[in-house]
């Protein structure tokens, strides 16, 4: 059932502060700051090497900033090791696709549940009650995500043995599967054509729908501006506009920073 977002859209749900990383002589991040409201399609876009997926893995914890803060429900993230992310309602998904390629499309929906799973792993041996449950409610989860992507037909079929853009579907039920507070898709259009970006763009706004929060890393600018209800734009490690997707695209500095850009924002 879809969720009521107005109130929901008053409240922060991830806060990022003063974000600083360097690596070297190169500072990734310079100073970045904004907040995501709950249930919203949050925008993330800047030209190649401006900081967008560095951003992602400060979120997710897979790298530690140098100065700054990032809040998830009033909590800072910094202190929680990147297996711990997950649980506290956060899943994403990568650039490249990291799938389990040898494993079937049921086993990669599975496996990104494992975290969720509370029981010992004796239990499992033994095929003790909890264990037998607690497989049974993941296996039920997986069905039903699948079913939501339309990976029904191609549960049984090894994930290698799968195009690009069903791939890119197995690796968002991976991550949907967890029931995330916030989803962060590393530029989920990429290698797809135009009629899978449109199947894309709906299933987010289904995800949306379902009260999740997102935030998209995109250079695809036609499924940004069409999906998101804020953009932030990022140029050289650094925050240059903000604001709804019609002021972003007519603002100079974004303009200049894609300038030379094999895609124009308009």
């Amino acid at each position: 059932m879809p969720v009521d977002r107005s109130a929901e859209q008053a409240r922060a749900l991830l806060e990022v502060e003063d974000l600083r990383l360097s690596f070297g002589g190169v500072r990734a991040l310079d100073g970045v700051s904004f907040s995501v409201r709950r249930g919203e399609v949050f925008g993330l876009i800047g030209p190649n090497g401006a900081g967008k997926s560095t951003l992602f893995n400060c979120i997710s914890r897979l790298y530690t900033p140098d100065r700054g803060d990032i809040r998830f429900e009033g909590r800072s993230l910094l202190n929680l090791p990147p297996h711990r992310v997950p649980a506290v309602g956060i899943a994403r998904t990568f650039q490249n696709v990291e799938l389990f390629k040898s494993m079937t499309v049921l086993e990669n929906l599975l496996a990104g549940q494992h975290l969720r799973l509370s029981y010992p792993l004796w239990s499992a041996f033994l095929s003790l009650p909890d264990a037998r449950r607690q497989e049974r409610a993941a296996r039920d989860r997986a069905l039903e995500v699948a079913r939501m992507l339309g990976l029904g037909p191609y549960l049984g079929m090894p994930a290698a043995a799968l195009p690009l853009g069903l791939q890119k579907r197995v690796e968002l039920g991976r991550a949907l599967v967890m029931r995330p507070k916030l989803l962060l898709l590393d530029e989920p259009a990429g290698g797809l054509n135009p009629a899978e970006v449109a199947e894309l763009a709906d299933l987010i706004r289904q995800i949306r729908d379902l009260g999740i929060t997102l935030i998209v890393v995109e250079h695809h600018m036609g499924l940004v501006m069409g999906l998101c209800e804020r953009i932030a734009v990022l140029d050289f490690g650094r925050k240059i506009a903000e604001g709804p997707p019609e002021a972003v695209q007519n603002d100079p500095r974004v303009i200049e920073a894609y300038l030379g850009e094999e895609e124009e924002i308009a």
